[in-house]
């Protein structure tokens, strides 16, 4: 199928004047175009929406880079003003940072962007705490960003060009930020690996002054690999009562998962790590909401091995002996990427495969299956790093943020039950 309407993608992108022009991160010139989506709303009916395989979520609109002055997307998340009930989207480019406003989300609003702090990265990561977007790049000399997300209330003439109200410099470029929003830490991993103490391992922020970033040290994990790509850090409410009330660190460390107490920020400890077979690259994974599991994938195993996506979930039950619980594979060869975890549900990021939603509702029986997807790269589902960065499932509205690294942003939804 994908095969047959492979043709008619070129043509829609032809006729709607979409462009990717420019290898060459540093030299993107794509004047500004209409701001309205560039698709229209499409229902998931005979297994397409529009020109997208889909599987009970519909397409709800489209940005394209080009309306963002950009070539390449990356990462995303999310924003919900709780004093006008009005949901943002906040999308990595490679140019900047794009806010859109999804309030009325068949027609989205490009409020704007944030320019990059020093040159252009196709790497930018970005999350939220206390009405605030903090925004790490792999770019030079990049340092965090600091916007606060307030002022997206007043944009009156978009698009605009924002400055940032906060940037902390002591560290250049990272990979990625991980937000504790119960204790007001950033977690800056991927930063420093060759020039700093921890060696790539995360950097502890206070950032419970949002304006005002606090530098409190990190942690070098005694672990095979003290490199960190990704993480999650929460409050533990978990099943293991040795850690209760604790502030857990479970990052992704190339060739392993480690587990860290980073509760005391002078004394961070090392509790476990565990590794699995056919280890290619460690790269995210995401905790079950009761945290007895931890789900996590590989981003180069389809790839390098062979086989079709693979979803490893451990039993973290006890967290100084963590183990293997069970393997799923999904239906395509599609490498996986960002994961999170809502209700029963995995929002996975899939590349070519779009995003994949699987029910964890049964997991404590070895049970996950498939439950829907949307595939914004019809062509293939080829194990090659094209389509889908990252998905953000947590708006009170239901509707589910794609970004894309060739078509932008793509906003779906449920389709509604017959």
């Amino acid at each position: 199928m994908k095969t047959t309407i492979y043709a008619i993608i070129i043509l829609a992108v032809l006729i709607s004047g979409y462009s990717c022009s420019s290898d060459d991160d540093n030299n993107v010139n794509i004047p500004i175009s209409n701001p309205s989506p560039l698709v229209n709303a499409a229902i998931c009916e005979n297994g397409m929406a529009g020109v997208y395989p889909c599987n009970g979520y519909d397409l709800v609109s489209r940005i394209p880079l080009s309306t963002m002055q950009a070539s390449k997307g990356n990462d995303s998340w999310g924003w919900t003003d709780i004093t006008t009930g009005k949901e943002y989207v906040i999308m990595g480019l490679n140019t900047g940072t794009a806010f859109i406003d999804i309030s009325t989300p068949d027609e989205p609003i490009y409020l704007g962007k944030l320019p990059v702090a020093t040159t252009n990265s196709s790497w930018r990561d970005i999350k939220v705490y206390q009405d605030h977007a903090f925004i790490v790049s792999e770019a030079d000399d990049h340092g965090m960003q600091v916007f606060d997300l307030t002022r997206l209330r007043n944009v009156t003439n978009p698009p605009q060009t924002f400055s940032s109200d906060t940037r902390y410099t002591e560290f250049g470029n990272a990979h990625n930020i991980v937000i504790n929003e119960d204790s007001g830490y950033a977690y800056i991993v991927g930063a420093q690996r060759n020039t700093g103490p921890y060696n790539g391992g995360p950097l502890f922020i206070n950032i419970q002054d949002p304006k005002n970033p606090v530098n409190e040290g990190g942690f070098l994990s005694t672990g095979a690999r003290a490199y960190t790509h990704d993480a999650q850090v929460v409050t533990y409410t978990g099943p293991d009562m040795d850690y209760a009330g604790k502030e857990i660190f479970i990052g992704s460390n190339e060739i392993e998962i480690v587990i860290a107490d980073v509760t005391d920020k002078n004394n961070p400890v090392t509790i476990a790590t565990i590794n699995y077979s056919d280890v290619e690259y460690t790269h995210q994974g995401w905790f079950t909401e009761d945290m007895k599991y931890f789900i996590l994938g590989d981003e180069l195993d389809e790839q390098r091995v062979g086989f079709n996506t693979r979803t490893l979930v451990f039993d973290f039950q006890d967290l100084d002996n963590p183990k293997l619980h069970m393997t799923y594979t999904g239906a395509t060869a599609a490498i996986d990427h960002n994961a999170y975890v809502k209700g029963n549900f995995l929002y996975l990021s899939n590349y070519r495969a779009g995003i994949r939603i699987l029910d964890i509702s049964d997991i404590e029986n070895k049970n996950i299956n498939e439950a829907g997807f949307f595939d914004t790269y019809p062509a293939d589902d080829n194990a090659d790093f094209n389509g889908v960065w990252s998905v953000y499932p947590y708006f009170e509205s239901g509707v589910i943020v794609i970004s894309d690294t060739e078509r932008g942003l793509i906003l779906v939804r449920k389709s509604a039950t017959p």
